[in-house]
C-alpha cells in the first residue's frame, strides 16, 4: 500500500445561518491528531512546498481561493485542487508536497502534528527519492 492511498479528504463541521457562516476544526476530533502548530500562506506568487516531512502529519486547506496540492510518493502522483473552507486533504509523513497554481487572493490554512524543526524536512526532490528508496 502506498502512503498516498492514506491520503484523505476531511469534511469539516459548519454552522450556517443569516449572519455567515462558521466552520471549525477540533484536534483529535474532526483531524487524528494534536495540533501543534498551525500558519498560513497569503500573497502567494509563486508555487509553494517542494519538501516532505519526515514525521508530520498535516491538514491543508483552502480558507479562501484555490491552489492545487500535489503529492508523491516517488513512484506516483495525485493531485487534489482545493477551493473550500469546509474541507481539507489529510497529508500523512514521507511524501514529497508541492502547491501548485494559486488563484489571486488565496489563503491556505496548515495545521500540523509537530512543533517546526527543519532537521524532520527533507528540502530536495533528489534527497528524498534516495531517502524513500534505501540508497
Amino acid at each position: 500500500m502506498s502512503r498516498l492511498d492514506i491520503v484523505r479528504w476531511i469534511d469539516f463541521r459548519s454552522v450556517v445561518d443569516e449572519r455567515g457562516a462558521l466552520t471549525f476544526v477540533e484536534g483529535n476530533e474532526d483531524i487524528p491528531f494534536d495540533i501543534k502548530r498551525a500558519y498560513y500562506l497569503y500573497d502567494v506568487r509563486r508555487d509553494r512546498g517542494g519538501h516532505a516531512h519526515r514525521d508530520t502529519q498535516q491538514v491543508i486547506i483552502a480558507l479562501q481561493g484555490r491552489f492545487v496540492l500535489e503529492l508523491s510518493d516517488g513512484v506516483e502522483k495525485r493531485r487534489f485542487a482545493l477551493d473550500s473552507p469546509t474541507r481539507g486533504v489529510l497529508v500523512v509523513p514521507m511524501l514529497f508536497i508541492r502547491l501548485l497554481d494559486f488563484a489571486p487572493g488565496t489563503v491556505v490554512l496548515v495545521l500540523a502534528s509537530t512543533h517546526y524543526d527543519s532537521s524532520r524536512s527533507i528540502r530536495s526532490w533528489e534527497d528524498y527519492l534516495r531517502e524513500v528508496k534505501g540508497t
